[in-house]
């Protein structure tokens, strides 16, 4: 395993992050335990789950993936950097979602119960509340801080015109500043690279991409003309969250950039898995890459994709069979 700087912290983690949103329905407490436990032996200190989780969660399913963890956890705390995050609603109340002090404070707490911890050390929001004041949100992040209840916030899923409007308020207010983001990124997804990318490097701030397999396509074992049947592509497995991975990835297009990628990787003898999470560790502004995986054999390829080196030539030609993600659904 691989280890870096948090960003422009002083905190170090794994180039490997293990993403847990399967635990708990996807996946049950023993095999999630053993997902834990294979990425812990391969060096992997960095753990990032929700409290909205598992994928796919009714409200009252919410909070069981952060419970698995913290059971796990148990002896072993001090070993792991452990994020967190909260946004999403998680109880039936109009208040339990989105960025509000109210919310927010109350959200911090139920997570480190469930988490069996005192503290977690990187808190994020999980999306944009553009109906709550960014002051509010900041502040309230702020006393989260202060209080000792998390060493870090960071936000996931937010647009670069927003963060940078973020961090310039926590400036002013003179608040506890995001250090990390977290976006969707692989390379069937780009936009990133256009804005939010040179903002992170500008201000120094952590990158930890999730998505980096466009959940399981870029392993390269689905076909658009047969049915998804298992993971994340379908609601049986996943409830809505099934539509929502369709609606990202299932379409022509992407079959056919894929097979396009499999052409070229074919060529090196290494698994287009593998060559897919090489490829987002190889940008330089990504920190660490969320791995994540629903059996502990899902993980042989990904964690193994630390140690790969890209050639500068393959690279290139990745990019360029993909740069038309750089821009959307305007190059449909």
């Amino acid at each position: 395993m691989q280890y870096c700087k948090f960003g422009g912290t002083g905190l170090t983690v794994s180039r490997l992050c293990l993403g847990t949103m399967t635990f708990g329905l996807q996946t049950e407490e023993a095999v999630s335990r053993a997902i834990l436990d294979k990425a812990a032996d391969a060096g992997v200190t960095f753990i990032d789950t929700a409290d909205v989780y598992p994928l796919g969660a009714t409200v009252e399913q919410t909070g069981r993936t952060e419970e698995i963890i913290g059971r796990w956890l148990k002896g072993k705390r001090e070993r792991f950097i452990v994020a967190t995050k909260a946004f999403n609603k998680v109880g039936p109340s109009e208040w339990d979602q989105g960025s509000s002090r109210k919310h927010l404070l109350d959200a911090i707490d139920n997570s480190l119960r469930r988490l069996n911890t005192d503290y977690v050390d990187l808190y994020q929001l999980h999306n944009d509340d553009a109906a709550t004041p960014l002051e509010e949100t900041l502040e309230a992040l702020d006393t989260i801080v202060r209080s000792g209840k998390a060493r870090y916030v960071g936000v996931s899923n937010f647009l670069a015109y927003r963060l940078a409007r973020a961090l310039g308020r926590s400036d002013v207010l003179r608040v506890v500043r995001f250090v990390s983001v977290q976006p969707r990124y692989n390379l069937l997804f780009r936009q990133i690279e256009r804005e939010l990318l040179p903002l992170a490097a500008e201000e120094k701030l952590a990158v930890m991409p999730y998505n980096p397999l466009a959940g399981g396509l870029l392993t390269g074992k689905h076909r658009h003309d047969a049915k998804p049947t298992e993971g994340r592509f379908t609601s049986a497995t996943v409830g809505k969250a099934g539509d929502m991975y369709q609606e990202r990835y299932w379409h022509e297009r992407e079959f056919q950039t894929i097979d396009t990628l499999r052409g070229i990787v074919d060529k090196t003898g290494v698994s287009l898995a593998k060559t897919s999470v090489a490829w987002v560790l190889a940008n330089p502004v990504v920190t660490s890459a969320i791995i994540g995986a629903s059996r502990p054999d899902q993980l042989d390829e990904t964690l193994a994709a630390v140690d790969l080196k890209l050639d500068p030539e393959l690279k290139a030609q990745l990019d360029d069979a993909t740069v038309e993600y750089r821009w959307g659904d305007a190059a449909r």
